[in-house]
């Protein structure tokens, strides 16, 4: 397939059935690690609870209910700059539907958003009759599981975000909206800078902020925002250790998540049971565990583990990213959510063009996932106002 190649393809998942035979005879000779009892999750996964996690995955998972709910949706591919890139595509009956790209982050898939499209693509049906909307495109992140493995080096956020650009572009929206959270979050607002004048409006959840160095700004801090600040410096501290092995020795972990299904699915269930919102004591409580496994599945299944991690190395190493740059100029909404969520209004004000901000005490950094509801209703909320 020539990189010049800019045709569009249908596309429909078909694992095959040696693929899914051969996952779960993994899952069945996994060597346990002992542990000390009592310890709970303070030195990571408890062995006892992965044994349940991954007896559901080798006996109760249905893949093939998932991989039909997926192809229930209209979903195709293209090569963009020599690199795969999957998407789903669902138009809005309506004639006044505006274009809207969904980016998921890590972990994460298209599947995140599946509770999310028929409110935003049809909301009359949903009980919305006044609400706007959406036309969805809803990309694999170039690397990530249907997109298919890298084939070079270079995927950092901002050639991300033109890839993005162009699918959207190839698909005949000039002017759209961009919604994201985690890697959303910093793709999607370097995409509406870098695209500006075919970006409408950016929301975000996720949206990482940082101290300004404006000591007006740090006394003006809420007692909610310090706690965010402080939260911040903790995950740095004591979080970030998974982000730092993957930014600095990607081939390292990926070698052992390529290997073994179990060793994917504790890396990803400890962000699960540490983001999802902290009023649920296991991440199954916030989100249904089915659709926590098919994030895993996908993973697995489409040997996207190097790719992933690499995602980070490009990250850490694009010093495009942490150069000055100047005040976004779209209009910008965040919702904050709770657990694992630290974005501070006055930090994020000093970086973008800040028109809409909401506070939930619900759902966590997977809201697509624990509350679609309370997104969609933020979504709806943001792009009507744009609109008026």
């Amino acid at each position: 397939m020539s990189s010049n190649d800019t045709t569009i393809r249908p596309f429909t998942i078909d694992i095959a059935q040696a693929d899914l035979d051969d996952l779960r005879d993994r899952l069945t000779r996994t060597r346990w690690i002992d542990e000390v009892p009592g310890e709970g999750w303070e030195r990571g996964v408890p062995t006892a609870y992965l044994r349940e996690l991954t007896a559901h995955w080798a006996e109760k998972f249905d893949w093939r209910a998932v991989e039909s709910r997926l192809n229930a949706y209209p979903q195709f591919t293209t090569v963009i700059d020599g690199q795969n890139l999957h998407f789903l595509h669902v138009r809005s009956a309506r004639e006044d539907a505006t274009p809207l790209l969904l980016v998921h982050g890590w972990p994460g898939t298209p599947a995140d958003f599946l509770d999310m499209v028929g409110p935003l693509t049809d909301p009359a049906a949903h009980g919305a009759v006044d609400a706007p909307a959406f036309h969805l495109v809803i990309p694999t992140l170039p690397g990530h599981g249907f997109s298919g493995p890298l084939t070079e080096t270079g995927w950092h956020d901002g050639k991300v975000a033109d890839a993005l650009a162009e699918l959207m572009a190839r698909l005949g929206y000039d002017r759209y909206g961009v919604q994201g959270g985690d890697h959303g979050a910093f793709v999607a607002p370097r995409l509406a800078r870098e695209h500006s004048e075919h970006v409408l409006g950016v929301h975000v959840n996720a949206l990482v902020t940082f101290p300004t160095g404006d000591p007006a700004d740090m006394a003006a801090l809420t007692d909610a925002e310090k706690q965010r600040l402080a939260g911040m410096k903790d995950f740095q501290d004591n979080g970030s250790a998974y982000m730092n092995l993957a930014g600095s020795r990607p081939y390292s972990i990926a070698q052992l998540l390529a290997d073994s299904p179990v060793a994917q699915l504790t890396w990803i269930i400890e962000k699960y049971k540490e983001w999802t919102d902290a009023a649920h004591e296991l991440p199954e409580q916030a989100i249904d565990l089915d659709k926590i496994l098919t994030t895993v599945t996908v993973y697995w299944l489409t040997d996207t583990a190097r790719s992933v991690a690499n995602y980070y190395y490009e990250r850490f190493h694009d010093y495009a990213m942490f150069a000055p740059k100047p005040k976004g100029t779209v209009p910008t909404g965040v919702a904050v959510f709770t657990t694992a969520d630290y974005a501070i209004r006055a930090f994020a004000e000093k970086a973008h063009n800040v028109a809409h901000w909401s506070e939930f005490y619900s759902g966590g950094h997977f809201p697509a996932l624990e509350v679609p509801d309370l997104l969609v209703g933020d979504i709806r909320e943001f792009f009507a106002a744009l609109n008026r």
